[in-house]
């Protein structure tokens, strides 16, 4: 069995920067253990499975441990995926149908390897701080915390004050692997003097930085997380009174995208990919590897996405 598949860096300004994600075309579904053995192996933050069913695209999410119910970087390292694949025109939108519902994505029609994305952005819910996280941050950073929320998406969030320097996380998810969250984002408004200046994002300076942590789900820190800032951007939205704002997450592969408000609960988020290699995945002879067979097992995970299902 071969399948077609490619390697995107998302939000990336470059190449070997932003956040990896393997991207597979699959001709038939493929069952659960399948997915997640072909995650495991390429070891990328996720691993983005695209299926043409019923003419629609069904999208799943994987990482080296698990399913996740929303990715945002690898939904548009799929999106340009299918525009390297010749699927997609410059200018051309889709749907995908995945776990968290209908995901809206367009090709921008004038910068290549630039696309947008509509993510559910959840409310922040405030939450009271836990003490070892406030000492945590506090020792690392050297300030306290200004502001705690959860979500549904399972994420907390941590905002600390204005200028503050995220180099210090550095590290963080280990002492993090029993938090009771799937992922903590820690953010910080950028000061007007920031030292050293952030990178613009699409021509736009970032009016925040932060960084993800979710050893829970085998991604001790990931890159660049669209799902996260798609969460905090109404926040960022509201306090700066701009349409749009720019994020910059300062991972050791740092990257960053624009923000704005797509529709009642849902963000759009503007961003740059990076094609590193493209191939084909071999599974050897019929049965050495894992198996595309169309039972019920390898149908069911993906009939629960289809929008007629």
């Amino acid at each position: 069995m071969t399948l077609p598949a490619v390697l995107i860096e998302a939000f990336a300004p470059g190449p070997c920067q932003g956040n990896g994600a393997a991207v597979v075309r699959l001709a038939t579904p493929l069952a659960d253990g399948a997915l997640q053995a072909i995650a495991t192996s390429l070891r990328q933050s996720e691993t983005a499975f695209l299926l043409h069913r019923a003419g629609q695209w069904l999208l799943r999410w994987f990482t080296p441990c698990c399913e996740v119910p929303l990715c945002g970087h690898a939904t548009l390292a799929a999106l340009l995926a299918l525009a390297h694949w010749g699927e997609l025109a410059p200018g051309d939108s889709l749907t995908f149908h995945s776990r968290s519902g209908p995901l809206a994505v367009r090709l921008h029609g004038q910068r290549p390897g630039c696309g947008s994305l509509v993510l559910p952005a959840p409310p922040l819910q405030p939450a009271a701080l836990p003490n070892h996280l406030e000492a945590l941050l506090a020792e690392r950073c050297g300030v306290q915390v200004e502001a705690f929320w959860t979500s549904r998406l399972g994420y907390a969030v941590a905002l600390l004050p204005q200028g503050s320097g995220l180099e210090p996380l550095d590290g963080l998810a280990e002492p993090l692997r029993d938090a009771p969250w799937a992922g903590l984002v820690v953010m910080a408004a950028t000061a007007p003097d920031q030292h050293p200046p952030l990178p613009l994002v699409q021509g736009l300076p970032p009016s925040y930085q932060l960084r993800f942590f979710a050893p829970a789900l085998g991604i001790p820190e990931d890159p660049v997380t669209g799902s996260a800032h798609a969460l905090v951007a109404p926040y960022w939205l509201a306090r700066t009174g701009r349409s749009e704002v720019a994020g910059w997450q300062p991972s050791a592969r740092a990257g960053g995208m624009v923000c704005s408000a797509a529709s009642s609960g849902m963000i759009r988020l503007l961003g740059t990919g990076h094609l590193l290699w493209d191939g084909a995945l071999h599974f050897g002879p019929s049965g050495a590897g894992p198996s595309s067979s169309g039972d019920s097992d390898a149908v069911a995970g993906w009939e629960a996405m289809h929008p007629q299902g």
